[in-house]
């Protein structure tokens, strides 16, 4: 009968584990989602910041990155 309860108390534990990992591997799959999201706004955020730069530049008048004439 001992041997049951032991074998039991294992099973018990490996339940309690899995079921805490589960819960671990979910919160850390909904961390990467956020953070996923995240990253892909800001790479928009910068092409669109990047497209505006390059506009301004063309439409700046003179040379871009002249030396003042005391150098």
């Amino acid at each position: 009968m001992s041997e049951l309860t032991s074998l039991n108390d294992r099973i018990d534990s490996l339940e309690a584990r899995v079921a805490y990992q589960d819960d671990t591997i979910e919160a850390l799959n909904a961390t990467i989602t956020a953070q996923w999201k995240q990253i892909d706004a800001l790479s928009r955020q910068v092409t669109a910041l990047s497209d505006r730069l390059q506009d301004a530049e063309a439409r700046a008048p003179g040379p871009a990155n002249e030396r003042p004439p005391h150098y």
